[in-house]
């Protein structure tokens, strides 16, 4: 598969909630950083996701760009929460037709007042 079938396989099915299809594109030597959690391994990663789409209304790609093993991704994540809408951006690193890291981007203020009541 293409850099992009991979990453966008990844982004469409984690926003349906589809963890299997979703871990399918992961590497087993895997790693996530975005402001708030980091993760070494695609079980952790994916461990908040339904949780996290609970809060979700919609997704807006605004942008893709792609390489040959690297890929962006800026879009907004709209949420029923009161950080509102996210603009974030994702970066992707692929290794031998799967996603072996991803950095997660975005303004952390809106979401550190849930941050202190969830954990």
């Amino acid at each position: 598969m293409s850099t992009r079938e991979v990453v966008r396989g990844y982004h469409d099915a984690r926003f349906r909630g589809d963890v299997a299809a979703a871990a399918a594109l992961l590497a087993e030597e895997f790693s996530f950083r975005s402001p708030f959690i980091s993760s070494a391994d695609r079980t952790g990663h994916l461990a908040g996701l339904e949780g996290f789409l609970q809060v979700v209304t919609g997704v807006e790609l605004i942008s893709e760009l792609y390489g040959e093993s690297e890929a962006t991704l800026v879009y907004d994540v709209h949420t029923a929460t009161p950080a509102g809408t996210q603009r974030t951006a994702e970066h992707f690193r692929l290794q031998d037709g799967k996603i072996t890291t991803i950095m997660l981007i975005f303004d952390a203020a809106p979401w550190q007042p849930m941050a202190a009541v969830i954990s």
